[in-house]
């Protein structure tokens, strides 16, 4: 069973699903606002991320798959960003949830250096503070602490992605960085053409929650 983290008691429910190398704490910036709004906030541990153990493989259906074990069922909104989009866009039609937010996913397969990012694991302060010069201190704090559990054969998951998406199995919004490097124009527009809901929060980087906590806030108005 994943790990959680908690914030609120209301009467909805809304679950949070981090990206690779960070872990539940990431969301503690906005987690609180989104509770405000009349949510129990889940957000989990993936697999070989935080207080959750490794895995034997990981693959975006793997995790998908454990989520689906250790979240609440048919939560009225879902919320992923980068890799833990990829794993909820696969999870959505089993989790049963009301709407769904993708957070800059990571869907698209592009090439990357895997062993760059598994040496990403002993980032210290100040390599974290030159990546994200926007994050709060308790953010570089907290993905420093993140690290430290994060299992680096996780990065494997970015080598099976699961390419653009038709239609969506909810109403959806992606929220896209401004630039996103993730989803590009072309791709955008034709998620708009799919039936998605595509928002942008200019000057914010891929972790758009932690770059602009406001920002993220406001371009979810109408989706809480």
């Amino acid at each position: 069973m994943l790990a959680v983290r908690v914030w609120g008691d209301g009467p909805r429910t809304a679950v949070l699903v981090h990206g690779i190398m960070s872990d539940s704490r990431g969301w503690s910036r906005v987690a609180p606002a989104i509770a405000g709004h009349g949510y129990r906030v889940v957000a989990v541990d993936l697999p070989g991320h935080g207080a959750s153990g490794p895995a034997p493989g990981y693959t975006p259906t793997t995790l998908a798959a454990a989520l689906l074990d250790a979240l609440p069922v048919a939560p009225d909104l879902a919320i992923g960003h980068s890799l833990g989009s990829a794993a909820l866009l696969l999870a959505v039609p089993g989790l049963g949830c009301a709407r769904a937010v993708h957070c800059d996913p990571v869907w698209l397969p592009r090439p990357r250096d895997l062993d760059a990012l598994r040496a990403g694991k002993h980032a210290g302060r100040r390599e974290l503070r030159a990546a994200h010069p926007r994050w709060h201190d308790d953010d570089i704090t907290a993905e420093r602490q993140a690290l430290t559990t994060w299992d680096p054969a996780s990065v494997t998951a970015l080598q099976h992605l699961p390419g653009l998406p038709g239609a969506p199995a909810v109403p959806s919004l992606v929220l896209l960085a401004g630039p996103s490097e993730r989803i590009p124009p072309a791709p955008a527009a034709a998620l708009r053409r799919r039936g998605w809901h595509v928002r942008t929060v200019d000057g914010a980087g891929h972790t758009v929650h932690r770059d602009d906590p406001a920002g993220f806030l406001r371009a979810l108005h109408g989706w809480l």
